[in-house]
């Protein structure tokens, strides 16, 4: 397992960035093995990820802090550090529909995403024996319109036990409160079955099918109080014939929504994004 630190970056833009942060990092001894930045005109942001092997790093992680404050102060960054072996702690939401978790739960097995997966949440029992299937922990938390703030109090509690970093929704068929979005910001990581901002809320394929679209898609994103308007990690289509009927449209937006959401939560984990304006930047 890799031993590294990466750290984001988000500020002003101005002159003298790259190399303040390149001179920092030389002077306590990194090696720096990936760097990238975006510069938002429009806003004037800066935004940087630059990722360093901590062997022979001159800085213990917990003390950066204080040894990178003055360049932070200085360009009035917002910063963020993080470690490779620190892993997230991730909960999968689920509903009935099991296709998003049973491809997570194998891209987890066979190590492409860098995360533990410690617990499965559901409203159903129909995906238990998969994750039996695969030794995760279980818990059904039945959810109805009169019960809803009592299921999200047990759900809070279990997210509380297990220390979890990240929610994902894997096709979790539950608006969620302003409360819970409130108490988890930029840690849920929704999948919807469209291409937003078309056909946002229920029944996408559906009305994809009525409107005569020749191409469906599937979208992943930050949750927000907004349903369905949060920022967008990752996208992706297919082509539609004038022959799909609407079961066709939702085989092939199912194939869709697995490997879009397995994406998203790969580039979360890795530590691969940052959030402004209501959009996302994806450093490679």
């Amino acid at each position: 397992m890799k031993n590294t630190a990466t750290l984001l970056i988000n500020c002003p833009d101005r002159k003298g960035l790259v190399a303040a942060i390149a001179d920092f990092l030389y002077r306590h001894e990194a090696n720096i093995l990936h760097a990238d930045q975006h510069q938002d005109a429009e806003n004037a942001l800066f935004l940087m990820r630059v990722e360093w092997d901590l062997t022979g790093f001159a800085i213990q992680p917990e003390n950066f802090a204080e040894y990178f404050a003055p360049i932070a102060e200085r360009f009035d960054m917002h910063w963020q550090l993080k470690l490779s072996q620190k892993r997230s702690r991730v909960a999968i939401m689920v509903s009935q529909y099991d296709h998003c978790l049973a491809d997570l739960l194998h891209r987890h097995q066979t190590g492409e995403l860098n995360c533990d997966i410690s617990l499965i949440v559901s409203n159903h029992l129909d995906t238990e024996r998969l994750a039996v299937f695969y030794g995760i922990p279980f818990h059904y938390v039945a959810v109805s319109k009169d019960s809803k703030a009592e299921a999200e109090a047990k759900q809070f509690a279990l997210f509380d036990a297990h220390q979890i970093d990240l929610i994902v929704l894997a096709r979790y068929m539950q608006i969620l409160s302003p409360q819970f979005v409130q108490r988890y910001p930029q840690r849920i990581i929704n999948i919807h079955h469209s291409f937003l901002p078309a056909f946002i809320g229920a029944r996408p394929y559906h009305r994809a099918f009525e409107r005569g679209v020749k191409l469906i898609g599937a979208t992943s994103h930050y949750v927000t109080e907004v349903l369905d308007e949060g920022p967008i990690i990752e996208q992706d289509i297919d082509r539609i014939s004038h022959r799909d009927q609407v079961e066709d449209l939702i085989q092939k937006g199912r194939d869709l929504e697995r490997v879009v959401l397995s994406r998203a939560v790969r580039w979360h984990v890795e530590n691969r994004i940052l959030l402004y304006a209501n959009k996302t930047v994806i450093f490679d």
